[in-house]
């Protein structure tokens, strides 16, 4: 499977390349001029992408269906709201995938790494945007939901 993280050694050249189409391209850089630029072999960039044509087929076909998941909708027992009818969890991502969210909803456990899920990628989102300081409030929200369910755990052995 394609692993996007960049070695420490061809850090300086990727983003070196990066930038260079970024600046070619009058300051965007887009997906596809990356690969373009990246045919070339003699780029830092190169490796990092999959060149065979068949495998690349393949990967891309497994990522169609990872969206196509994703994109159906359900709406859970006692609930009005549309929410996604499969979930991953990071123990399922090497085999099984995909699990029902109303299964996930009803055991304690599966719930409790959900909700880790959930407050992992609230961690990351406040990385991504943590110069927009407007977002502090969210921000300190977070903070206050992931302690409460720190305790809540302590007290119960589980959370959600």
């Amino acid at each position: 499977m394609f692993d996007a993280k960049i070695r420490r050694e061809d850090r300086p050249q990727v983003e070196a390349e990066l930038e260079q189409i970024r600046c070619a391209d009058g300051g965007t850089l887009e997906a596809a001029r990356v690969v373009a630029f990246a045919e070339d072999e003699d780029t830092a960039i190169h490796k990092y992408l999959m060149w065979d044509d068949t495998e690349a087929a393949g990967l891309y076909r497994i990522e169609q269906a990872r969206c196509l998941i994703r994109a159906v909708v359900t709406v859970l027992p006692r609930s009005n709201t549309p929410t996604r009818a499969y979930v991953s969890l990071p123990a399922d991502r090497r085999g099984v995938g995909y699990r029902a969210t109303a299964d996930v909803m009803t055991d304690d456990d599966l719930r409790a790494q959900l909700l880790a899920c959930a407050l992992d990628d609230l961690d990351r989102f406040r990385e991504k945007y943590r110069t927009l300081t407007i977002l502090e409030p969210i921000f300190r929200a977070v903070d206050l939901v992931a302690s409460d369910v720190a305790v809540d755990s302590v007290r119960h052995g589980v959370a959600g």
